[in-house]
């Protein structure tokens, strides 16, 4: 076992429905664990760290964990800071001033790539200290694990969301572009698939940014769709592009990891409803066409009250196996990760992978579950891998709507 010291927790990056599941998963196994000092948390993740701003759990009412480990967004409050060396060696000056021998950075593959750092620093210093990554995000674009907490949480949002859309769409007949969440992966969006319960519904066309987009092709898609069925849906990631990588909307707000600002705003969904309309009235000219767009943006995130079992169940698994990989010992870091075990019911185990395989690098949506036509994904393949991570999603029911014979008017 390692030197008895404290354990220090942090949250980075957007949060989600599930992320404080792991930090109550991490903080009640460390407060039970044998030779563990205090147990800290980072308030705004590293920036926390910095400033010397840390709560302590000893302090904090156990009764309320619960409620809190439920409660979507971060319960530490989080942070968007890139860090350098210099401030990582910073963080681990802290540790030592603090004695803090265990760390838990929770969230996405920049919080894994400050982990990375800091651990590897303590080793290079030979200061024991054991850091640990604990997964979180959205987007479900994290290396090596089978699926991301927060993933399955936020695409039954966007699901649900989708299965509105398209039942407000199907009364009024028209066009409704939806912009979701996704960057440079594409797996939140793809999840809009799920909506699809009957032949005819949405959304009928999806576009990921691991297909370069084309303006062109998307509104003859479109008008494809709308001719044959009045109406049509669609899903688009926020980070489509064209060939190499050539921006559809340009943005001048840049965040610290030098990305373009893409969800605060309702740029993207302005331009392709903007092109259809212009398509529309071009080769159907002489009929009104209602064009309608809508950016999720955040509210994808925190949704309460549609959060997956699966989600909050696995979540909180990961931050126990967290504490549990750093107090057996056998490695003094790495990330947890989720394995979808073989067999005919749904399980995934944890393991301990490697923060260097995690760290900065992202996972796209399989272009194999991508149609060629690059517009719709590949049910065959996509529904098995997401639908047990949802929980059970709300039954959708038409009328037959078969027109009775009646005679006609009197003159």
């Amino acid at each position: 076992m390692t030197h008895p010291g404290n354990v220090l927790v942090g949250q980075s990056g957007g949060p989600t429905a599930v992320i404080n599941q792991t930090l109550i998963g991490v903080v009640e196994a460390a407060l039970a664990a044998p030779g563990a000092g205090r147990v800290l948390g980072a308030i705004n993740g590293i920036q926390g760290i910095l400033d010397g701003r840390l709560c302590d759990f000893a302090d904090e009412d156990r009764d309320r964990f619960e409620v809190v480990a439920q409660t979507p967004s971060s319960a530490l409050l989080s942070v968007r800071l890139k860090p350098d060396d210099d401030i990582c060696r910073r963080i681990l000056d802290r540790c030592r001033q603090l004695d803090v021998r265990y760390f838990f950075y929770i969230g996405g593959n920049d919080t894994a790539e400050t982990t990375h750092i800091i651990s590897r620093m303590a080793e290079e210093s030979g200061y024991d200290l054991r850091c640990f990554h604990c997964p979180k995000t959205i987007d479900n674009d994290l290396c090596v694990t089978d699926h991301c907490p927060g993933y399955g949480s936020a695409a039954r949002w966007v699901i649900q969301a989708l299965m509105a859309d398209n039942l407000d769409n199907r009364s009024l007949g028209g066009v409704k572009i939806d912009i979701v969440m996704g960057r440079d992966a594409g797996w939140l969006t793809a999840a809009s698939a799920l909506a699809r319960v009957h032949a005819d519904d949405g959304p009928h066309l999806i576009y990921l940014p691991e297909v370069d987009f084309s303006l062109e092709r998307f509104v003859a898609d479109v008008e494809a769709v709308y001719r044959r069925l009045g109406r049509c849906v669609v899903a688009v990631s926020e980070g489509i592009h064209g060939p190499e990588r050539a921006a559809i909307v340009d943005s001048a707000e840049i965040d610290s990891h030098g990305n373009r600002q893409l969800s605060g705003s309702g740029a993207l969904g302005d331009v392709l409803a903007g092109a259809v309309k212009r398509h529309l009235a071009a080769v159907m000219p002489g009929s009104a066409h209602r064009v309608r767009a809508d950016t999720f943006g955040y509210v994808q995130r925190c949704f309460p009250g549609v959060i997956s079992p699966v989600d909050a169940a696995e979540a909180r698994q990961v931050g126990r196996d967290a504490v549990a990989a750093a107090w057996a010992g056998d490695q003094p870091s790495g990330s947890i990760a989720l394995r979808r075990e073989p067999g005919p019911s749904y399980q995934a185990t944890t393991f301990v992978t490697p923060l260097a395989t995690v760290a900065k690098v992202t996972k796209p949506f399989p272009t194999a579950w991508t149609t060629p036509s690059g517009n719709d994904v590949v049910m065959e393949q996509f529904d098995p891998y997401l639908r047990p991570l949802l929980g059970a999603l709300p039954e959708i029911g038409h009328l037959r709507l078969r027109p009775i014979d009646i005679a006609p008017e009197s003159a």
